[in-house]
């Protein structure tokens, strides 16, 4: 009697199912002998299994080769990493759409070079190349043809555009899960000119950059971590990203510059003429950091010209719109108003850029259409920046982000639990207060495994939200008792009006009777206190409301924004329509607005300077060695690099109904606009878990990361073990009582 071996194909198309025989030799669908390296039989209906009897001599026989053995855990892994990762579920049955792994425009696989591939399987009716993923979709116009593509290209092996082999991994989809990004405007006050010199001009300007000058003169080159840079008419200093008003450089601005400047101020591209000029060298891969150049050392008007290679810049609005815009060789870019203000500029540091395919690379927004897209070959590009140097304070209309305006600076690591007090009354409470209407508008999507865990407990359960916010947890399950407690008084109003209960309270303190709970959630809570005392004293605090058994939820942000090696979407989530809410269930519980106060990091434009960032950089995360150190500002989407900081929040639109903000003097007003910075405390891997260990009479039953936060579920420990060691220790008590008793008898 032969083994009985059951096969559930992997990678192979549907209807067909496959066992291994003798090298060289396979069956085909009439069942004719042929050559290959496996056995593949034909069937008109699929069937998820298929059972192959085979005997222990064949079965012994007949094994898959490394090389096979390693396609099918590629295969698998392409399929898993899509569905856990990016959503997107695969098939296991033939359609017109296939994803392409692999091959992508954010592993450098050009439309030019996928295409041609593709084709060879038959006619493409599209391919969807979204920006910087790592897949791409094809869809054929028939079943047959993509059947052809599965068969031929799963597995094959191509050349990207920089010359590097990747295999692609297909499967089947029903249909490409790609939304389309709506239609992007270039920011306020900002401009590209196209073709504002001539090729002639563009090579005189080039060759009049030295770049292996005498180090004794005073505009040597200077080589950054990013770039090659040289300044003329002032020096930019970066340790304070300004310059010196009154150490002018000798010689100004070259004289074939100046020359060009007058025409442009002739032909009204530009209203002001320039004194001071930065020319930037950069390789491909190299960039320059998101920044805002610093408000009190220019003037309005900044102008950029791109010479040898054209680029995508990124601009970014504080609400997190990123608008990509590119910048052609010989263009001029010009900035003023909200443009140069409020939204911060960068290059990101790669050696292709994403353009759209049919319009030349022309100046512009790149869109976000997918079915135009390619990637577009850096090379060396060398940018002319100039700008005219501001000898009065600056007074533009975004004073609360204005250095020459604004004269509060962060505040220190709290010292002492009063200090930490003050500190979280004045970021933490007061900020919530003035924010409530916004922040409660993009609170609006439960987390799904905050839902998996309400759901999962018994009818009839009492549960209290601690730092409910807007209430969104506390109608998810029907079927509980939900109260919910929050610091901010007009959160709680907020839920009030959608018919929860709610109480004003602070997390340490909380109105409700020990015991009462069968479940608690503290959901992006813990973070906002500013000591480790404090904390705990939180984490207490749950414990204290649970019933013997009773369970508790609790997320805190995370430090690692990548875990595993995969980014949290809030490093990654970058393009944001205006207007559209952002959901919370895609993105970090934290999820902020971007900053305007973006620290340089070594950029030649910044925003205004972080205050001690370095110390937190050069001396690690650790929050016990800030304690004399300014709280740095975190820029957002991006890693941290302190677990102590602030956060801003942007506010924009109405704040509330009926809501007036409270002004908070430079940390933000009544006006859409303001900026308001948030106190965190960002855990690090099993901080969270330690504390939450550390407690009596708890258990962990779980531990875990959840896209940028650290989450526990933790259990008080039930009544009856309590009982039974009290008991057990009474018992002991007694009998050394009298075991002594009796000693002490035979004694006398």
């Amino acid at each position: 009697m032969g083994n009985v071996v059951q096969f559930s194909p992997t990678w192979l198309p549907p209807g067909e199912w496959t066992c291994e025989y003798p090298p060289r030799l396979f069956w085909d669908r009439a069942g004719e002998a042929g050559e290959g390296e496996s056995a593949r039989v034909g069937r008109t209906q699929p069937e998820p299994r298929r059972r192959i009897t085979m005997n222990s001599h064949h079965q012994s026989n007949y094994k898959r080769s490394k090389t096979e053995k390693k396609f099918l855990r590629k295969q698998m892994k392409a399929r898993h990493t899509l569905l856990r990762h990016e959503g997107i579920e695969t098939v296991s049955y033939a359609t017109q759409s296939l994803v392409v792994a692999n091959g992508g425009l954010g592993n450098s696989v050009s439309r030019k070079q996928l295409l041609p591939v593709l084709e060879k399987c038959g006619f493409v009716d599209a391919l969807l190349m979204p920006p910087n993923k790592p897949y791409s979709f094809v869809r054929y116009r028939t079943t047959e043809e993509s059947k052809k593509a599965y068969d031929t290209l799963s597995g094959k092996e191509i050349v990207d555009d920089l010359g590097q082999k990747i295999t692609l991994y297909l499967n089947f989809v029903e249909k490409a899960p790609w939304k389309e990004l709506g239609l992007q405007a270039l920011p306020p006050g900002l401009m590209v000119i196209e073709e504002i010199i001539s090729s002639e001009d563009e090579k005189m300007l080039l060759e009049s950059v030295n770049w292996t000058e005498d180090t004794d003169n005073q505009n040597f080159q200077k080589s950054l971590k990013h770039r090659r840079v040289k300044h003329f008419g002032y020096e930019f200093q970066y340790e304070n990203n300004n310059v010196d008003k009154d150490k002018p450089l000798p010689g100004g601005l070259p004289d074939l510059c100046d020359s060009i400047l007058e025409k442009w101020l002739k032909e009204g591209f530009i209203k002001h003429k320039p004194d001071q000029l930065t020319v930037n060298q950069y390789e491909p891969g190299q960039g320059i950091p998101a920044h805002i150049d610093t408000h009190s050392a220019f003037e309005d008007e900044i102008i950029s010209l791109s010479l040898g290679s054209e680029v995508v810049m990124d601009f970014k609005h504080p609400d997190g719109v990123t608008v990509p815009v590119m910048l052609p060789c010989r263009s001029l870019l010009v900035m003023t108003g909200e443009s140069r203000y409020l939204w911060t500029h960068g290059i990101t540091p790669r050696k292709f850029d994403t353009v759209q395919a049919s319009r030349g690379h022309k100046s512009g927004v790149v869109t976000g259409d997918v079915e135009d897209l390619t990637l577009s070959k850096r090379g060396i590009r060398t940018s002319f920046t100039f700008r005219k140097v501001r000898h009065t304070p600056c007074n533009c209309r975004y004073s609360l982000v204005c250095d020459s305006q604004t004269k509060e600076t962060p505040p220190s690591f709290p010292e002492s639990d009063r200090e930490a007090s003050r500190l979280e009354q004045e970021y933490v409470h007061r900020v919530y207060e003035g924010i409530a209407g916004h922040f409660s508008s993009t609170r609006h999507t439960p987390w799904p495994r905050v839902v998996e865990f309400l759901k999962a407990l018994p009818s009839g359960s009492v549960v209290a939200d601690i730092g409910c916010g807007n209430g969104k947890y506390l109608g998810v399950n029907k079927e509980l008792y939900t109260i919910g407690c929050d610091r901010s008084q007009s959160l709680v109003d907020i839920c009030r009006e959608r018919r929860h209960q709610a109480v004003v309270c602070d997390a340490r303190a909380v109105p409700v009777r020990s015991g009462s709970c069968d479940a608690c959630v503290s959901i992006a809570v813990i973070h906002h206190f500013a000591t480790a005392e404090r904390r705990a004293a939180a984490l207490r605090e749950l414990v204290r409301l649970l019933r013997p058994g009773g369970k508790a939820l609790i997320y805190v942000w995370a430090m690692e924004q990548e875990h595993g090696k995969k980014k949290s979407k809030y490093l990654r989530e970058n393009r944001v329509s205006p207007g559209r809410e952002e959901q919370t269930s895609k993105e970090t519980l934290a999820q902020e607005v971007p900053a305007k106060h973006t620290p340089d990091m070594g950029s030649q434009d910044s925003a205004r300077p972080v205050p001690s960032i370095s110390d937190f950089q050069e001396g690690g995360c650790d929050s016990r060695k800030a304690t004399s150190s300014k709280l740095p500002v975190h820029t957002n989407r991006t890693p941290f690099h302190s677990q102590d900081l602030l956060v801003p929040w942007h506010l924009t639109g109405n704040p509330g109904k009926d809501r007036p903000v409270e002004p908070l003097g430079a940390l933000g007003s009544g006006d859409p606009g303001a900026v308001f910075h948030r106190y965190y405390h960002v855990f690090r891997e099993a901080e969270l878990e330690a504390a939450c260990r550390s407690l009596s009479d708890v258990s962990v039953l779980q531990s875990y990361y959840d896209q940028g936060n650290w989450c526990v579920i933790l259990q008080k420990k039930e009544f009856r073990d309590e009982t039974r060691r009290s008991r057990r220790h009474s018992e002991d008590l007694l009998s050394k009582s009298t075991l002594s008793e009796g000693k002490a008898g035979r004694i006398r």
